[in-house]
């Protein structure tokens, strides 16, 4: 008899993070690999915030804070939702987590009991789906196509919503995506949940400062302030500022909700590291004029990928608005044959292909829920990023037969 817990069936690794290793374990057996799979950006944590570390170091603050975050911390989040959302929370209507990856989990755990419902919009988070089975749910898979430019309709979630709907999870801009819902988008979906008022709105805002051109960022609470009371909003330090390793997710929401996530929180990894802690406080306090150039880097980045992409024989990509990443179609590939003589059947079999043959490291769209396309992560260099096209177009070209609609 097995000593490992029946749930653990109904879950899968993350594709994510197993691209990364497979691509760190290549390129130390001395391959010559491009990995496009990480989820985080390649500039360096900004100065002023390491030093807030050190110095928070060297006065003493290296032990246990209080299970769901410090005052401090908690104060500069509460000072962040009201100046940059127009959200106004008290500390117990605030939860600091390890990582906005624990906060939604925490969440789902504190919520869902055996067959609630969770209506997640596809493409999504490879996460998202494997927290709602661990505890017990059933995510309600929304399939978001490219040609509705990756996002859920109004239509949609009004005719996935059951008296079993728990939560509905959205995430903008998205992940693995880039696409972003407009303030009339998010008005649309708003006005739907206002009619069912047993649906919570668990909202996913990593990538808020991570936008471009003319694209406005807004949340679900900011958009309908009635629903408020039964939205949870999720963010973190790790994304906008380069923080992935420090570990500081954090959320605004109802007081009961709250505190249930600190009381799971408080028998599981207890509090966030007291240092991350403190380079959060400067990260959200301090001066925030950084940004400017790192966006300014991704959108070059961004456009100089879709542009290379699309000169690619058998792949379609759209163009993002916010996020570091791009989410093309490979659909003219798949029947195709490689040089070796193995047929392109998924989204996965060609992602594959690019690593065998050309070194190119990225993630398959079905991880994400949404075939066939793939994730490519363009939070590094340029020269990087022109190479690997090179060789993906490369990768296509070599591609014999023709192509086949894909099932």
């Amino acid at each position: 008899m097995s000593i490992l817990a029946n749930r653990l069936s109904r879950i899968k690794p993350s594709a994510t993070l197993a691209v990364t290793a497979k691509a760190k374990e290549l390129k130390a057996a001395g391959k010559d690999i491009i990995g496009l799979g990480a989820g985080e950006p390649d500039f360096d944590t900004p100065d002023f915030i390491k030093n807030a570390a050190k110095a928070a170091m060297d006065a003493g603050q290296t032990k246990y804070t209080n299970v769901d975050g410090t005052p401090e911390l908690k104060d500069a989040i509460i000072a962040k939702f009201k100046r940059d959302n127009g959200l106004e929370y008290s500390r117990d209507e605030i939860n600091v987590g390890t990582g906005g990856k624990q906060v939604l989990y925490n969440a789902m755990m504190a919520t869902l009991n055996a067959g609630d419902e969770v209506i997640i919009p596809a493409p999504y988070w490879v996460s998202y789906p494997d927290m709602v089975l661990l505890a017990e749910g059933e995510p309600v898979i929304v399939d978001c196509p490219q040609s509705a430019n990756f996002k859920m309709t109004a239509e949609q979630l009004e005719a996935a919503i059951t008296p079993k709907t728990k939560w509905v999870i959205l995430n903008s801009p998205s992940n693995p995506t880039g696409a972003g819902y407009t303030h009339d988008d998010m008005k649309a979906l708003t006005d739907v949940l206002l009619k069912h008022d047993h649906v919570w709105v668990m909202t996913d805002d990593m990538y808020e400062h991570l936008v471009y051109g003319d694209f406005k960022f807004c949340t679900p609470a900011q958009v309908e302030p009635k629903l408020k009371d039964r939205t949870i909003t999720i963010n973190g330090v790790s994304k906008s500022y380069s923080m992935t390793g420090w570990r500081i997710g954090y959320a605004g929401g109802p007081k009961e909700l709250i505190k249930a996530m600190g009381k799971i929180q408080g028998q599981s990894t207890s509090n966030p590291s007291s240092i991350s802690q403190a380079a959060a406080v400067e990260a959200l306090n301090g001066d925030q004029s950084f940004m400017t150039s790192w966006i300014e880097a991704f959108k070059g980045r961004r456009d100089l990928v879709v542009g290379l992409l699309n000169d690619c024989e058998g792949i379609e990509c759209p163009m993002p608005e916010g996020a570091f990443y791009v989410y093309p179609s490979c659909a003219g590939c798949i029947g195709k044959q490689t040089p070796n003589g193995k047929t392109i059947e998924t989204d996965e079999d060609f992602v594959s292909y690019l690593l065998e043959d050309q070194g190119v490291a990225c993630v398959h769209g079905a991880a994400f829920g949404l075939s066939p396309h793939f994730r490519i992560s363009y939070a590094t260099s340029e020269e990087a990023l022109t190479n690997a096209c090179k060789r993906i177009k490369a990768a296509c070209e070599a591609l014999q037969g023709e192509a086949r609609a894909a099932a």
